[in-house]
């Protein structure tokens, strides 16, 4: 066991197991609670390992070294041998700054959960803390069973935020949240075994290790095959066009907590998904499915957008500004390019912050209202001035105001799918102005006007704790918009290796006439 403690120690930069500390400590934490009756201890006991977990993932950015792909922070355990299982966690310039976020988001969670919780608060709690682990869990995952485990476990939490704390409509928006997501995770996991059994054949070995099934060479029909069924998976969750259908009922009816970290976290296991195994490790069928994968992510952009134009309800339209925005996240990614790929990860944050930051704002609504119907608003500013200043630079941060971090990810996106494409990419800006359309018009419909409602004239502004909550995501928000430098190095080592990746392909696929040797060389070095 020393022996085991001690390998697992001098892998880390950081002389302790960092990335356990960071995914356990919330677990544990919910073990704690369910001996635990007095709210106050329980209150305590919650934040302060969601603090804990907070303050060590911003280690990782502390420590982190820039310019390499290599992955760090690495623990590596035996689990269960004979199926070369593992217990293999790092993180990389991908994944690094999603674990961050994460913990960020968590805190500001269980912030707002302090009132509006009136039934069975220790195991909202719990559910939050569980949430939490299996969320960095799947972020830190290097070993594909894993990375499944966890992607499975993170559904029973979700499943009970909805169906035990959501609206009127949450027995089926739990019970379509969950049947959705295991049928993709079903056609993932068989993508994970046949990569599992390639390895085999190749060298006699079992194992899930994601660095070992790089090194295995996979034929072109095995290949196609692993991304359409790792496909599934992941565009479920994300959820792509036309697989979004559970979305805008699981944000409805979830509550506020439960939307913050769906739209924050949970969808972004998605994308995180296609950057971290499809592009990699299958890097032939990647560059053939480009066509596809940008055609739909351009009509998820555009028909998200308009959707959220039709909404009445503030909640729906936030949802399907969500199907929008990651629209152009699956744009950046499959350009693959530098510019395209690192715009779609940057712009995972940045949605995480700006979505995260309009649903608290609608939880802040609802808490005083009980009503998302946008026509029950109107004239608020004058009401609650400062709650429509932090809603107004949350909502030029979603549409991608110049100066805030929205701008930043989007630009990269259009430019890196421009190169790949123009013709496919043209359509996307179209996007951009939709939703500074239903964005600003939301705006306007609740803050904006006379103050007409007699109901809204006794509503108060945001007491500290709200205050605290936005002021977190505003400084953020400006932060990677006015100075997103360091956010973009981290990632530079890990994209410029999915970019080679798939760039070696490509010119397999179309060698320069005076090269073709050259390049057969490196290859067979390689």
């Amino acid at each position: 066991m020393l022996s085991t403690l001690g390998e697992i120690l001098a892998v880390s930069q950081i002389g302790f197991p960092i990335l356990s500390y960071v995914i356990f400590i919330p677990l544990a934490a919910a073990v704690l609670l369910t001996v635990l009756k007095d709210e106050h201890q329980i209150k305590q006991v919650a934040l302060t390992a969601t603090l804990a977990s907070f303050l060590f993932s911003t280690l990782l950015l502390i420590f982190f070294q820039n310019g390499t792909a290599d992955m760090q922070f690495v623990e590596r355990l035996s689990w269960i041998a004979p199926l070369g299982i593992t217990y293999h966690v790092g993180v990389d310039g991908v994944s690094v700054l999603l674990v961050v976020l994460t913990t960020f988001l968590s805190v500001l969670t269980l912030l707002f959960s302090w009132k509006g919780i009136n039934n069975y608060f220790k195991e909202y709690l719990i559910c939050l803390l569980v949430l939490e682990t299996t969320v960095i869990g799947v972020f830190c995952a290097l070993d594909l069973f894993l990375f499944f485990l966890l992607w499975e476990i993170m559904l029973l939490p979700m499943y009970f935020l909805i169906k035990t704390w959501g609206g009127t409509r949450r027995n089926y928006a739990s019970l379509k949240f969950v049947l959705y997501t295991l049928l993709g995770s079903v056609l993932m996991l068989v993508g994970f075994v046949i990569l599992y059994l390639n390895h085999y054949t190749a060298t006699g070995i079992y194992s899930f290790d994601f660095l070992d099934l790089l090194k295995t060479p996979l034929t072109r029909t095995k290949q196609m095959w692993v991304f359409t069924l790792l496909f599934f998976g992941f565009a479920f969750k994300v959820p792509m066009f036309p697989f979004h259908t559970w979305l805008p009922d699981a944000h409805v009816e979830a509550p506020t907590t439960g939307s913050v970290l769906l739209a924050g976290v949970l969808l972004k296991m998605g994308t995180y998904g296609f950057v971290r195994f499809s592009l990699p490790l299958l890097p032939e069928a990647s560059t053939y499915f480009v066509p596809l994968m940008s055609i739909l992510g351009v009509i998820g952009i555009i028909y998200g957008a308009l959707l959220a134009l039709a909404q009445d309800d503030i909640k729906k339209l936030i949802a399907y500004s969500s199907i929008s925005h990651l629209g152009f996240v699956i744009l950046g990614i499959f350009a693959l390019n530098a510019n395209g790929i690192q715009g779609g990860i940057i712009q995972m944050i940045n949605h995480g912050i700006s979505t995260s930051g309009l649903f608290f704002v609608v939880g802040f609504l609802y808490n005083r209202r009980h009503t998302r119907d946008i026509k029950e608003y109107g004239g608020l500013a004058k009401q609650v001035p400062i709650l429509a200043g932090f809603y107004l630079i949350i909502s030029l941060s979603s549409l991608a105001f110049p100066g805030t971090n929205g701008f930043v990810g989007e630009l990269m996106i259009l430019i890196g799918a421009m190169k790949s494409n123009l013709m496919i990419a043209a359509p996307a800006f179209i996007g951009v102005l939709l939703a500074g359309a239903y964005l600003l018009w939301l705006y306007q419909r609740i803050m904006m006007g006379e103050l007409t409602n007699p109901k809204n004239k006794t509503l108060v502004d945001l007491d500290r704790i709200e205050i605290g909550i936005c002021t977190a995501l505003v400084v953020v928000i400006l932060w990677m918009g006015i100075y997103p430098f360091p956010f973009l190095k981290m990632m530079d080592g890990s994209v410029a290796f999915i970019t080679d990746r798939v760039a070696s392909v490509q010119t397999v696929q179309n060698p320069p006439k005076n090269h073709v040797t050259t390049l057969a060389k490196k290859m067979e070095t390689e």
